[in-house]
Order: structure tokens, then C-alpha cells, then sequence
């Protein structure tokens, strides 16, 4: 997933993060989701990976990042980073389904590609 094709999309008052923000913090972009809040937050947008065929994003309880945002061929999904972080240490675990996990997590959008 491209930042720039979320962000100029879904954001206001966007601001790239430089490169030490995205490799010690974590996050790419920070601004406001247009039309769905006021505030301003930092997103997780690098994208998914490809290891023996199983597709994953590496995520860290460490980062910065208010949002993780997986792109999929239909839609964008935003997942609360703290939420997610949360329910991964309470659950033990060290892989997630994102399909799953958005029916488990209580603030996440899907915002479908048109």
C-alpha cells in the first residue's frame, strides 16, 4: 500500500513522518480521518508481507502509532493500535486474522476502496 494513496484519500492535514519516526516509532503518517473525527492521529500504514506464502504485517506494542491500517483488495481496515496491542498481550498471542480480530475489537473502520 502506497501512504501517499491513504493518506491522500482518507486524510486532512496529513504530516509524513521522517525516517527515524517510521523506524523507531513506527508510524508513516499523521492527520485527521476526513469526515469521521477531529483529531489528529499517527498511522501505521507499511505494508503487508509475504513469507512461504503467508501474508503478515509486523506490528510492536512499542510503537507510536495511534491506528494500524491494513490495506486488503476491497478496503482499508483502521484498528485501534493500543486496543489491538491490549488484547494481543492479554490473549498470549503472536499471530492474529485480521477478519477475526475486527469482529473482537471494539473501535476499528472499514473503509471500502470505490
Amino acid at each position: 500500500m502506497s501512504k501517499d494513496i491513504f493518506s491522500n484519500k482518507f486524510l486532512i492535514k496529513k504530516t509524513y513522518a521522517n525516517k527515524k519516526q517510521q523506524k523507531k516509532e513506527m508510524w508513516d503518517v499523521k492527520g485527521i480521518l476526513k469526515e469521521r473525527s477531529n483529531k489528529e492521529f499517527k498511522f501505521d500504514v507499511r505494508p503487508l508481507d509475504t513469507e512461504n506464502k503467508i501474508v503478515f504485517k509486523k506490528i510492536s506494542t512499542n510503537s507510536k502509532a495511534d491506528k494500524i491500517v491494513v490495506e486488503q483488495e476491497e478496503a482499508w481496515y483502521i484498528i485501534e493500535a493500543k486496543e489491538l496491542h491490549q488484547y494481543i498481550i492479554k490473549n498470549k498471542l503472536k499471530q492474529i486474522d485480521l477478519l477475526e480480530i475486527i469482529t473482537k475489537l471494539e473501535w476499528n473502520i472499514t473503509l471500502t476502496k470505490q
